[in-house]
C-alpha cells in the first residue's frame, strides 16, 4: 500500500491506495507549528481509524504548499511508517509541461491535479480547486498546463466579511431555502454560496472563450461539494483528485 499526504494551508489530506484503489481519504486540520510526533500521531490514528497497520504501507508521497510543514510530515512518516516518503517538487517527474512565465512557481497540489486530470479526463480541462484559495488550472489539449486563476477561498472571503462587519454573525456553509434572503443569515448564506457558484460559471465560461472551445470542468477541494450542485455548468466533482494525482506521480518515480 501507499500513503498518500496533501498538506493544504487549512487541511491536511491522509489517504492510502492499494493499487489503484482508494483505502480510505481523512481530513485534518494543518498545524503549523506541530511536532512530527504529533503527525506521527495524526497518521496513526488515520491508519487505525481504517483498519490499515503500517506494516502494509510499502512507500509514501508527499505534496505541499505549506514548507514550515512539509519537514515535520516528513519525519513523521519515516518514523512511524518506516518508509523515506517521495515530495513532489523540483526533480521530481510529474509528466506535465508546465507553459507558465516561471514553472517553478506553480504550487505542487495545482501539479498534482493536473496529473490526475490528465490522466483521468478528457483534454482540454479546467480543473476548479476550492480550498482556502479557490484556483483555477487550464490544460489544453496537447497536455500542455497554460496557467490559471487565483481568487480569494469562500472560508476566508466570509472570515473577512464577519471581521469586518460589527453586526454579521459566523454562519455554517448552508444552501439557503432561496436566493432571496428574507433575514440577514439566510441573505449570508445566499451571498456567499451564490455568488461563488456564478463566479465558477462565469470564470469558466471566460477561460472558454479565451481558449475557443469547449473544456472538460472538474472540481476538488474541501468546499468543492457544497458549491458545485448550485453552479449551472456541468461540473464533475471529484473529491480524490489530489490522492489520484499522488498516486500517478509515485508510479512514474519507482
Amino acid at each position: 500500500m501507499i500513503l498518500a499526504i496533501d498538506i493544504g494551508n487549512t487541511n491536511i489530506v491522509l489517504g492510502c491506495f492499494d493499487g489503484k484503489e482508494i483505502i480510505f481519504r481523512e481530513r485534518v486540520s494543518t498545524k503549523q507549528w506541530a511536532t512530527d510526533i504529533e503527525y506521527a500521531s495524526t497518521i496513526k490514528m488515520a491508519l487505525d481509524m481504517n483498519n490499515v497497520s503500517r506494516d502494509d504501507i510499502d512507500g509514501a508521497i508527499i505534496s505541499s504548499v505549506v514548507p514550515l510543514v512539509t519537514a515535520g510530515v516528513k519525519v513523521a512518516v519515516e518514523k512511524y511508517v518506516g518508509v523515506e516518503p517521495k515530495i513532489v517538487g523540483p526533480g521530481i517527474k510529474t509528466g506535465l509541461s508546465i507553459m507558465i512565465d516561471n514553472p517553478a512557481q506553480l504550487g505542487s497540489d495545482l501539479v498534482v491535479d493536473a496529473v490526475a486530470g490528465i490522466s483521468e479526463y478528457p483534454l482540454p480541462l479546467i480543473i476548479i480547486d476550492m480550498g482556502t484559495a479557490t484556483t483555477c488550472s487550464v490544460i489544453d489539449k496537447n497536455r500542455n498546463y497554460l496557467g490559471g486563476i487565483i481568487a480569494t477561498g469562500m472560508a476566508v472571503s466570509t472570515d473577512a466579511l464577519v471581521s469586518k462587519t460589527s453586526q454579521l454573525p459566523r454562519i455554517a456553509f448552508e444552501v439557503p431555502k432561496k436566493v432571496i434572503g428574507t433575514n440577514t443569515v439566510d441573505s449570508m448564506k445566499s451571498g456567499i454560496m451564490y455568488s461563488a457558484a456564478c463566479s465558477i460559471d462565469g470564470i469558466v465560461e471566460r477561460i472558454e472563450e479565451e481558449l475557443g472551445e469547449k473544456c472538460t470542468v472538474v472540481a476538488t477541494g474541501g468546499l468543492a461539494s457544497t458549491i458545485i450542485p448550485l453552479c449551472k455548468r456541468d461540473i464533475i466533482l471529484d473529491d480524490d483528485l489530489l490522492l489520484k494525482g499522488l498516486m500517478v506521480i509515485y508510479e512514474k518515480n519507482k
